[in-house]
């Protein structure tokens, strides 16, 4: 906990307050767990060392808005509910959030061999894996009121819809695994939400999250780094107007892209172009102990695939990604992945 308080004098030193500021992060906190409700028994009964280390690098960073991965959606909120409850005994109230059905855990419209291993039923034959509906899905808590009029939710796009998709093939140019296959399959592997929320001068910033597929796990084909990079392509041809009406005003992208810009698997030219798109702007973040890094695997080592970037017309006032001090520390027992944060000035 000595970390954490350092953590937390050292983020509240990098700008002013709330009225002030605007703190938005995300964090992958990789709470999932293999069956529906399991989550939210192990948050109730309050014994659980990863939810509790989970809580405390959250309630350290006391972000404005936070973008969440890896946490089981269930249809009644009741996980999320739980885990705000959490952060709430920690003096760290989020009144507002939104919690869609994600594409993990969802089977397609019939039983199908969506991942081309000759078996159907399996959670790779899910609209995203998932061993059950909701699995491993995404959440937005909020300090600030959502527009939920105001919600778009591109999780239902298919994949071939996509302006410019690369579509896995089979060595012969058939698409892969199957053509049924292909005409259902979505885009995202868990979700796209662009969520507009009210500002306290009564304007709107739009926050778009995502978590996009791991560019492995596959064969040949390149089914998931494929999938990967159209998954992060969605934002630019967002913002073309490509996929309905462009935002309008101030935006921010929030998210884990699971995709590195120099190291690693995948087709880096994707996060490449969303970092150098002149209509964004990247804080580059970074901690003493890992710079810009954001995750620790265990056999690729530190990479770079969690993401806060910022429209050109915000002002950054600082950032920062929460690295722990060695295997002890609340950020490391939470999850390989590490809470960033980006403050942004309030005019």
């Amino acid at each position: 906990m000595r970390r954490l308080a350092a953590v937390l004098l050292l983020i509240h030193a990098a700008g002013p307050g709330w009225a002030d500021t605007l703190r938005i992060a995300t964090f992958n906190t990789e709470l999932s767990r293999k069956g529906p409700g399991l989550l939210l028994r192990d948050i109730e009964r309050g014994k659980d060392p990863q939810i509790a280390a989970v809580t405390a690098v959250i309630a350290a960073a006391r972000p404005d808005v936070l973008a969440l991965q890896g946490i089981d959606w269930d249809y009644e909120g009741r996980a999320l509910a739980a885990l705000t409850a959490r952060l709430a005994d920690q003096g760290l109230d989020y009144p507002y959030h939104v919690a869609l059905q994600p594409n993990s855990g969802l089977p397609p419209p019939a039983p199908l061999d969506m991942d081309g291993n000759g078996k159907a039923g399996e959670p790779r034959d899910n609209q995203g894996y998932g061993r059950f509906r909701g699995q491993g899905g995404i959440a937005l808590l909020s300090r600030l009121p959502v527009g939920r009029a105001g919600i778009r939710d591109f999780s239902a796009l298919l994949w071939r819809n996509l302006p410019g998709a690369l579509l896995p093939q089979h060595p012969d140019g058939s698409p892969f695994p199957s053509p049924e296959a292909q005409a259902v399959q979505r885009l995202s592997a868990t979700a796209h939400w662009m969520v507009p929320l009210q500002l306290p001068d009564g304007s709107r910033l739009n926050v778009m999250t995502f978590h996009a597929t791991p560019p492995l796990f596959d064969g040949p084909e390149d089914r998931n780094g494929l999938r990967n990079r159209d998954e992060i392509r969605l934002w630019q041809l967002l913002l073309d107007g490509q996929l309905g009406p462009a935002p309008e005003g101030p935006f921010v992208i929030a998210g884990d892209a699971n995709l590195d810009p120099e190291h690693g698997e995948g087709h880096k030219a994707a996060i490449r172009s969303l970092l150098a798109d002149p209509r964004l702007q990247d804080p580059r973040p970074q901690s003493p102990q890992g710079g810009t890094a954001t995750v620790e695997w265990q056999n690729a080592g530190p990479m770079r695939v969690d993401y806060v970037l910022a429209s050109a017309e915000l002002t950054v006032t600082g950032g920062g990604v929460v690295w722990p001090d060695g295997p002890d520390d609340p950020a490391a027992i939470a999850s390989r992945h590490r809470l960033v944060w980006v403050d942004l000035l309030l005019d």
